[in-house]
């Protein structure tokens, strides 16, 4: 296999973000100020969020409230990316289509998947509300978003802004509709592979 200049770039922003993300882990260990979060966003989205995702694989594995939100939007540049780069590399279709129905309507079984996955989100998302008003033990979060990055993100928003629940943690109110649009992301370019 030979590089060009894009597999060249890509893999020093890579390990840019990998250094980046090891650094910040690094300062967050010994300081709440000084971090370099900016950089990393940065980084993520000019190509670099492989290296920030093994760097968080060898780092800094554990979830926390506190670093969700970079975590989901981590994981939404590395699907967009990976798909913008399928596009670059020529494994796209010669004739683009936006034609969502006709595509959804060839894949029914899709349509099901969908249906019953944004279903068991939604449900999941008022279990754990009511589980939150009555005291009780509550759904994890990585579960909850995780339902809503496998394809479930309609039902999750719905019951967010339906139950009210959520709705100010930046990692929902912001990072259901990413997660969204990554999978905008996704089903266009299965419309669409060559």
């Amino acid at each position: 296999m030979e590089f060009g200049l894009l597999e060249y770039y890509l893999i020093v922003v890579n390990v840019i973000g990998f250094v980046l993300f090891a650094v910040n882990t690094w300062l967050y260990s010994y300081t709440t100020d000084g971090q370099i979060d900016v950089a990393l966003t940065i980084t993520s989205l000019l190509g670099g969020s492989v290296g920030i995702l093994l760097s968080i694989l060898v780092f800094d594995r554990k979830a926390e409230k506190g670093n969700m939100m970079s975590r989901v939007f981590i994981a939404c540049i590395f699907v967009i990316q990976i798909v913008i780069l399928l596009i670059v590399k020529g494994f796209v279709a010669k004739n683009i289509t936006l034609a969502f129905w006709s595509f959804f309507e060839q894949h029914k079984i899709l349509i099901m998947y969908l249906v019953v996955l944004n279903f068991i989100t939604f449900v999941a998302f008022a279990i754990d509300k009511i589980a939150a008003i009555e005291g009780r033990s509550r759904i994890r979060i990585v579960t909850l978003l995780g339902l809503a990055f496998i394809g479930g993100s309609l039902g999750g928003l719905i019951a967010m802004y339906l139950f009210r629940h959520k709705i100010r943690k930046d990692y929902f109110s912001v990072g259901i509709p990413l997660i969204m649009v990554m999978q905008v992301f996704v089903i266009f370019y299965l419309m669409n592979m060559a």
